[in-house]
């Protein structure tokens, strides 16, 4: 674990400067391809920083590239989000978004190019049967029967799979490596396969689509990408990538870098499974507060520089150092909020209070400064009068040794305000406490009388011009570290009951105009964002983003 102060390791920006510096490398061209089937999560900033960071280090280009070979399974509003959260993080690619798409008539030429070099068929095996003649680990492949097929019959075959003669799962078309290749991605594997799917890009043009494995590499050397970075799991088909770019009339040859991926502990980031979620209503939507995506992340109040932040500490290795601390996260988060996020105090549990000896009509105003340590953030006004709240769990009846708040007969001190005391309790007809009396010592406003000591200091809000507002406090959605480590068992058991609790709450009059996705410090309580999509027309709706205590910060100075 890096401290803050340190800058973390990143091996791939050491190798770049290394080429670079020996003459070995020119303009660095990277590029970020997602797959357009679903949100952007906080592993995807990984890559996102890293690839983009390194264009911005060394002055090169980083692409856009949709790589949409799937058209069951994308849609259009994936890659509007994925460009908007993009952008969000502060990052703008080169030139125009690219799509995969925008290279198939020449894929499927490259295509045509291996089956006249005797290097890919078509086959006629079902996926079962084609799963059995791969063979395992352990054991060489069987080749398909219809791996010796004339070129002139593939070529005859893939071109009326392309315009829709064949069902799916009929046909595919296949290359010819070696199926007794220790490496199973080379056991001939899929180039196309059919599918009547309408394409959001070239709708119904194709009727067969490339795989994932055929398209990335070619594309990467089309649009002249110098390094192709990607996550461990692809170190296994790096052979393949290259198998392709050697067989290939391709303009360039990129080279592969693998990288360990981001695990977030409390965490899940299949998008399989984050959309079961979304699909199942157990979330409000992709955006949810509560996900890992980028816009859920976004809506929550964290911010693109402490996001940046986070990739950066957490640093870029081959090696796979399990699972990352969340608490870590919040950390980045915090430490950017604790600078740029103004002051407001907020009530999350009002409890109201009378001002036995302070006049119906008595009213005093405070001018507060919006950040202790920013002038340029001004003051905020915050009246006082004879009726306040402040929150339940700021008084108890009967308190512990070491409590510091309200209790029968104590004195705290209201933040930026009095000295007060509390003299009755009122119950209603449940015995609940419903509303406390007490008075003021006006002679303690901004100082302690000699001979005086009040240890507690509370928020609180004026109840006449209290700001109504809705507060959605969030925890972690899972309660276990790795929801999904049991694959025999339903990461839905480990779904955290209380990760969304929802309180009406009372704010001071400075956030009545609030506008979506301003964030404040609501004093000693936490930080907390403008929901971006239910603050309008005058409702206010306040998500918390993290809260004050720094648990990763605190483990650091231990160790």
């Amino acid at each position: 674990m890096t401290s803050e102060t340190t800058s973390a390791p990143n091996f791939i920006r050491n190798q770049i400067s290394e080429e670079i510096e020996a003459g070995r490398q020119g303009k660095i061209v990277t590029r970020f391809p997602p797959e357009p089937n679903g949100f952007l999560h906080i592993g995807h900033a990984k890559s996102i920083c890293l690839n983009f960071g390194l264009a911005e280090q060394f002055g090169g280009d980083c692409h856009l590239r949709f790589d949409d070979t799937n058209p069951a399974k994308e849609e259009q509003a994936y890659i509007d989000a994925i460009k908007e959260d993009v952008s969000w993080l502060g990052y703008e690619w080169a030139g125009d978004v690219r799509f995969a798409s925008d290279y198939f008539e020449t894929l499927y030429e490259w295509a045509q190019h291996l089956i006249r070099e005797g290097k890919a068929y078509v086959d006629d095996l079902s996926p079962e049967e084609m799963r059995e003649y791969r063979g395992t680990l352990t054991e060489a492949g069987t080749p398909s029967p219809y791996r010796e097929r004339s070129v002139e019959e593939n070529l005859n075959l893939l071109e009326r799979m392309r315009v829709g003669e064949f069902a799916e799962g009929e046909k595919v078309l296949r290359a010819k490596i070696d199926m007794a290749a220790p490496n199973i991605n080379l056991r001939d594997p899929i180039l196309y396969r059919i599918r009547h799917a309408s394409h959001h890009q070239t709708g119904d043009t194709w009727k067969i689509y490339p795989s994932y494995d055929f398209t990335h590499g070619q594309s990467d050397a089309l649009e002249g990408v110098t390094h192709s970075v990607c996550t461990l799991e692809f170190e296994d088909h790096r052979p393949l990538y290259e198998w392709f770019l050697d067989n290939l009339p391709v303009p360039a040859k990129p080279r592969q870098i693998e990288f360990a991926r981001l695990n977030l502990n409390y965490t899940l980031t299949s998008k399989r499974k984050l959309k079961l979620l979304v699909d199942e209503n157990i979330v409000d939507g992709w955006d949810d507060p509560r996900l890992p995506t980028l816009s859920g992340m976004r809506r929550r109040g964290y911010t693109p520089a402490s996001i940046r932040k986070f990739c950066e500490m957490i640093g870029v290795t081959r090696a796979d150092g399990g699972l990352v601390d969340i608490a870590m996260l919040y950390h980045a988060i915090r430490s950017d909020l604790e600078d740029n996020a103004p002051r407001a105090m907020c009530v999350l549990k009002p409890l109201k209070v009378v001002l036995t000896n302070v006049a119906e009509d008595f009213a005093e105003t405070y001018r507060v400064a919006g950040h202790p340590a920013r002038e340029d953030m001004g003051v905020r006004e915050i009246p006082f009068g004879r009726e306040i709240y402040i929150d339940r769990d700021d008084f108890m009846e009967e308190p512990p040794k070491k409590f510091f708040r309200l209790a029968p007969g104590k004195e705290v001190r209201l933040r930026n305000s009095y000295v007060i005391r509390c003299d009755e309790v009122i119950k209603d007809e449940a015995g609940e406490v419903s509303e406390l009396r007490c008075s003021v010592d006006f002679d303690t406003l901004g100082k302690n009388p000699e001979g005086r000591k009040v240890k507690g200091v509370i928020h609180w809000v004026s109840a006449a011009q209290a700001v109504p507002m809705e507060v959605r406090l969030y925890d972690n959605l899972f309660t276990v570290e790795q929801p999904d480590k049991d694959k025999d068992a339903d990461f839905l058991e480990h779904l955290n009951p209380e990760s969304l609790t929802v309180v009406q709450a009372m704010g001071e009059p400075s956030l009545a105009d609030a506008a979506p996705e301003s964030r404040f410090q609501f004093e000693r309580v936490g930080y907390f964002c403008a929901d971006r999509h239910a603050c309008r027309d005058g409702t206010l709706v306040f998500n918390r983003t993290v809260g004050l205590k720094d648990g990763w910060a605190k483990a650091q100075k231990k160790g």
